[in-house]
């Protein structure tokens, strides 16, 4: 809206308009506002002419009317094309997305016409729809035009293909990856059999086309309102894997992650995601709350579950085990072994927050703090236990050879033949290997996972759960930060959660993830103001085939298996 202002201002037939008359100041005036200038520090300017004298719309002030609308014009158009046209000027930067503050800070660097410099962005593509991906690209061959050099941290395919050299690192994930696999153009990837990127960038595996799945209901909201949506109605299918899709700031999430989730989740009788209220700033506008009804659909729907990037704890006491509930029965398995039952000890004496079996030096952390005078404080191994957080008694008591904190430091790769025996263990286990998580440890902190790891954690948790009645499972934009291979692994478990009779909806950019859909919902046409209506609903092949849709094109080359 702000660039259609000052687009009329900026036009070359601007300096051709007749000027404007009006009052103009007198000599008197313009000499007492000289002296007052010349008062303050400033120069006076004396010999130069004083456009003050001039009438309105003279050619002296829209010539710095235009300078002014051009150099304005310039910076709105940068953020237009990065995909920030529908951010409102008044925007507090607390309030954006770290995918929308990164492409804000590139904006500025596009501004300010420097050479000779390095960019580093991590996944600067994460969040982007493929449409609003297409401009991010532009803007870095604008940098890179400019005499800089660009280096991104990236999943998206698109973007490999298009860089000038492709830095390929594995082979896999954790202690097994670290290598570097590859380093030239990216065509030349193509021979490197160890890489697993090499088969998406070279589209080696098509993904296999699948008939949808019939909805067995549909859950109807009827006059949302929130942000950007209008008293919208729109049906989800039941029993089926949803994917909503649309442009970058069109109302996906203030549908889905918002609406939905309020929604159903006030029926439920529980907040939607359980999580706590955010602390708010004195600054900060008051909480919305999604206006609308459920017309239809409750009935079939027992639980809901949103499963998002947020940690699963916020020291190191939360780890991998404790959250998927493994640590219960491992330590179960301990109490139980002839030596545990010989000195007493019971399931409490083998975790480290309780204080009978811990170390009592550094509390079960595992390290201590150091104080420095005059600098900050640093972590070191704990000098009593070094670091394995519990004191020798209990590190005495060993099951199969391995002490608990040695169990805690196997992977979950190393840990399954360990527990085969164990059916409750080893199915947490097989789904945690199933999902991608294979390489993290039992005891990894949560302070040390990424947000797409939590998220996979999370959802090997649900798998794990016997089933307790319909569920309905939203995730807003699961892939972000994920490998293409990942990406697969995901699809599988969401597959897996729909095929037990759940529903699961996902706010989602990827493509190859959305053509697995079975059913579509394309929300926009636009963004901000421009958006918030439902575009286009069907299978993913019909919703390929809509015009009116940003989202048809990109749709419709991943379902091609482009």
């Amino acid at each position: 809206a702000m660039a259609g202002v000052v687009r009329a201002v900026g036009a070359a037939d601007y300096l051709g308009q007749a000027a404007a008359g009006g009052e103009v100041l007198s000599q008197a005036q313009t000499r007492a506002a000289r002296q007052q200038r010349h008062a303050q520090g400033a120069p006076e300017h004396r010999g130069a002419p004083d456009v003050r004298h001039t009438p309105n719309l003279s050619l002296e002030k829209r010539l710095a009317a235009q300078r002014i609308a051009q150099d304005l014009l310039e910076r709105v158009s940068t953020l237009t094309d990065l995909g920030l046209g529908y951010l409102a000027l008044e925007r507090s930067t607390p309030t954006l997305s770290s995918g929308e503050l990164q492409r804000l800070r590139l904006a500025t660097q596009l501004g300010s016409q420097l050479f000779g410099v390095i960019y580093v962005l991590d996944e600067p593509s994460a969040g982007l729809h493929p449409a609003d991906a297409q401009a991010l690209f532009e803007a870095l061959q604008r940098l890179k035009a400019a005499g800089n050099s660009v280096f991104v941290v990236e999943h998206d395919v698109q973007t490999m293909r298009r860089a000038d050299w492709l830095v390929d690192v594995g082979p896999a994930a954790g202690e097994r990856g670290g290598q570097v696999l590859y380093s030239g153009p990216p065509a030349g990837l193509a021979a490197v059999e160890a890489s697993q990127t090499r088969a998406y960038l070279f589209a080696e595996q098509a993904p296999a086309r699948r008939t949808p799945r019939q909805p067995r209901d549909w859950l109807r909201l009827e006059g949302i309102t929130r942000n950007n949506l209008k008293n919208l109605d729109a049906a989800f299918p039941l029993g089926c894997f949803t994917a909503v899709t649309g442009v970058s700031g069109s109302g996906k999430s203030s549908l889905v992650s918002q609406a939905l989730l309020e929604l159903v989740g006030a029926h439920l009788g529980k907040v939607a995601g359980g999580e706590e209220a955010p602390q708010l700033d004195l600054e900060d506008d008051e909480p919305q709350s999604s206006g609308g009804r459920v017309s239809a659909g409750l009935e079939q729907i027992k639980r809901l579950v949103q499963v998002d990037q947020k940690p699963i704890g916020r020291t190191p006491r939360s780890n991998l085990a404790t959250y998927t509930g493994l640590f219960d029965q491992v330590r179960k398995l301990f109490a139980a072994t002839p030596a545990a039952r010989e000195r007493g000890f019971d399931a409490g004496q083998f975790s480290f927050n309780v204080a009978k079996g811990r170390c009592s030096a550094c509390e079960g952390e595992g390290f201590v703090s150091v104080e420095l005078l005059f600098m900050p404080s640093v972590f070191a191994p704990c000098p009593t236990c070094h670091g394995a957080r519990y004191h020798p008694e209990t590190l005495a008591v060993t099951w199969q050879g391995l002490n608990i904190a040695q169990v805690l430091q196997l992977s979950v790769e190393q840990a399954l033949p360990v527990f085969a025996q164990q059916p409750g263990i080893r199915r947490a286990l097989q789904v945690l290997r199933d999902i991608g998580l294979d390489y993290l440890r039992l005891g990894q902190p949560a302070t040390e996972l990424s947000g797409g790891e939590a998220q996979r954690i999370k959802l090997a948790t649900e798998l794990q759960r016997n089933a307790r009645g319909a569920t309905l499972y939203v995730l807003d934009e699961p892939t972000t930060g994920l490998h293409p291979r990942d990406v697969d692994r995901l699809l599988e478990q969401l597959d897996k959660l729909v095929e037990a009779g759940h529903s699961v909806v996902v706010v989602e950019h990827d493509m190859r993830l959305v053509a697995q859909a079975d059913w579509v919902m394309d929300i926009g046409p636009g963004a901000g103001d421009q958006g918030g209506t439902l575009v286009a609903c069907g299978t993913p092949a019909h919703v390929a085939t809509q015009r009116n849709s940003r989202t048809a094109a990109f749709l419709a080359q991943a379902l091609a298996g482009n």
